[in-house]
C-alpha cells in the first residue's frame, strides 16, 4: 500500500490525532484558531476563508444555534395565550413557543454543526499539509493554484459540491425533520402554537403496530393489501409485458413498429389523465356500466370501484394496462440482443419452445431486468397515483382509521396527514414503509443473477 492510499484509508479521528501529535505549534494552534497555520505561512486567502468560517459559526451559535439545540430537549414549554382586555381590541394574543419551529431550528443547528466539523477537519488537513510542504522546503500552492486544482485534479469535487448541497438542504434535512416527527405526539390535538407537542419515544410505533387500537387494526390489513398489491402489480406487468414483447418480436409478425407504437400510446398520455378518465368510465353510473346494461349483459351496475373485491381487481387491471408497455419496451431490447445461434443449437438438440423459453430466454431477460423488477416492486409499494386517482383508496370502511379497502400504506399516510393532521402517525408509517422497501431491495438484489453471476453473461 503506497502513502497516498494509506492517507485515503486512514480513519478521520486517527488522522486528527496524528496531525496533532506530529504537528508543530502553528498546526496545533489551528485546531483552535482555524486558518492560522495557512495565514502565517503565506496562504492568506485560504487562511482568511477558514477563519471567517469559524467566526461565522461562533456568531450563529451565540445568536441562534445554542437556542436551537436547547429547544430540542423539550420542544417548548410556553403555549400561546389569549388575554382579555378592557379596551379594544379586547383580546390580545400572547405568543408562546412553537414546537414545530423549535424542532426545525434544532435540526438546522445539528446540520450546521456537522458542516462545521467537516470545515474544521479540512482546516486541520490544510494546516498539516502546509507544514509538511514547508518542512520539505517546497513552495506552498497559492490561492490561484488551488482554484486551478479544483478545475483539474479536483474537478469531480467541484462539480459535486452544488448538487450535494442541494440534496442535503432539500432532501436529507426535510427527511431528518420528518423522521424526528415520528418520535413526537404531533397530531390533531397538538397543533402549535396553540398547543405544543413533545417527545414520546417509540410510543407511536407501539400504537401503530401492537396497541390493538383502531389505528393498529387498520395498519395490518393495509400492510397486507400493500404487499399483495405490489406482488400482483409487479408480477402481472412483468409477465404480460414479456409475453407481449415475445409475441411482437416473433418471426412472421408484420408491422412490428406499429404494434409497439399502439401499446406505447398509454405511456404518451399523462398517467393522471388516463386514471381520471378510467375512474369516470368505471363509475357505477358510468359509460361502461351503461353500455353493458344497454346490451343486456347485466341487470344492475357492476361495482367496479365501490365493492372491495371488485375495486381491488379493477385497480390491478388498470395498472396492468398502464404498466405493461414499459416492460414490453425493456424486454424488447433484451430479446433483440439474444444471439440467434443459441436458439438454433437448442432446436438441433430437440429443445421444445417451452424449454428454450425457460433455459434461454427467461435467464437472459431476468439477468438484465432483475434490478428493474426490484425497482418496480418497490415503486408499486409506493404507487400513490394509481390508487389515489382511480379509487381514492375506497371503498371506505368504518373498521379502518382514515383508510379504505384499496388504500396502500402510502395513500393512508397521505390521508392521515391531510385529513386528520396526524403527522406523528404518518411519519411513523413512512419510516415503516422505508424499512420495508430497503430490506426487500437489499435481499432481492443480492439474490439476482445480475449480482451473483455477472461473468456468466459476458
Amino acid at each position: 500500500m503506497n502513502k497516498n492510499s494509506k492517507v485515503k484509508s486512514e480513519n478521520v479521528f486517527k488522522f486528527i490525532g496524528r496531525a496533532f501529535k506530529e504537528g508543530d505549534i502553528l498546526t496545533k494552534l489551528s485546531f483552535f484558531i482555524m486558518g492560522l497555520s495557512n495565514l502565517v505561512r503565506g496562504q492568506i486567502i485560504k487562511g482568511l476563508i477558514f477563519l471567517s468560517m469559524e467566526l461565522g459559526f461562533i456568531f450563529y451559535m451565540v445568536m441562534a444555534g445554542v437556542a436551537g439545540l436547547s429547544g430540542l430537549q423539550n420542544l417548548g414549554t410556553k403555549t400561546q395565550e389569549q388575554v382579555v382586555l378592557s379596551e379594544p381590541p379586547y383580546v390580545k394574543i400572547v405568543p408562546g413557543d412553537n414546537s414545530m419551529l423549535m424542532l426545525l431550528y434544532g435540526v438546522i443547528a445539528l446540520f450546521l454543526l456537522a458542516a462545521f466539523f467537516i470545515a474544521w477537519k479540512a482546516n486541520v488537513k490544510a494546516a498539516f499539509e502546509a507544514q509538511k510542504i514547508k518542512e520539505k522546503g517546497g513552495k506552498l500552492p497559492s490561492f490561484i493554484d488551488d482554484i486551478k486544482a479544483h478545475f483539474d485534479a479536483k474537478l469531480h469535487k467541484s462539480l459535486l459540491f452544488f448538487p450535494m448541497t442541494g440534496v442535503l438542504l432539500f432532501t436529507v434535512l426535510p427527511l431528518v425533520f420528518m423522521i424526528l416527527i415520528a418520535f413526537t405526539n404531533f397530531d390533531n390535538a397538538h397543533q402549535p402554537p396553540g398547543n405544543l407537542f413533545t417527545w414520546v419515544g417509540l410510543a407511536n410505533f407501539k400504537t401503530v403496530l401492537f396497541s390493538g387500537q383502531t389505528i393498529s387494526k387498520t395498519f395490518w390489513p393495509v400492510f397486507g393489501w400493500t404487499i399483495v398489491w405490489a406482488i400482483f402489480a409487479t408480477g402481472l406487468n412483468y409477465i404480460f409485458g414479456m409475453l407481449l414483447a415475445m409475441l411482437i418480436n416473433r418471426k412472421g409478425v408484420k408491422f412490428k413498429g406499429l404494434w409497439r407504437t399502439i401499446f406505447v400510446l398509454s405511456i404518451a398520455v399523462p398517467q393522471f389523465v388516463s386514471l381520471l378518465i378510467m375512474k369516470n368510465m368505471l363509475a357505477d353510473k358510468g359509460p361502461i356500466n351503461g353500455m353493458l346494461e344497454s346490451a343486456g349483459l347485466i341487470s344492475s351496475y357492476i361495482p367496479f370501484l365501490t365493492q372491495t373485491m371488485w375495486a381491488r381487481v379493477t385497480v390491478l387491471i388498470v395498472n396492468l394496462w398502464i404498466g405493461v408497455p414499459y416492460t414490453m419496451l425493456i424486454t424488447t431490447g433484451v430479446l433483440m440482443n439474444i444471439p440467434e445461434d443459441i436458439y438454433e443449437s437448442a432446436k438441433i438438440d430437440g429443445a421444445s419452445p417451452v424449454a428454450m423459453f425457460v433455459k434461454i430466454t427467461l435467464p437472459y431477460v431476468l439477468f438484465v431486468t432483475g434490478p428493474y423488477l426490484i425497482q418496480q416492486f418497490i415503486g408499486n409499494i409506493n404507487n400513490f397515483n394509481v390508487i389515489f386517482l382511480l379509487s381514492g383508496g375506497g371503498p371506505s370502511s368504518l373498521d379502518y382509521y382514515q383508510a379504505g379497502k384499496t388504500d396502500l400504506l402510502v395513500t393512508w399516510l397521505y390521508k392521515l396527514t391531510v385529513n386528520r393532521k396526524d403527522y406523528s402517525f404518518a411519519a411513523t408509517i413512512g419510516i415503516l414503509v422505508f424499512v420495508l422497501s430497503a430490506v426487500v431491495s437489499l435481499i432481492a438484489y443480492r439474490r439476482t443473477s445480475a449480482y451473483k453471476s455477472e461473468e456468466d453473461f459476458q
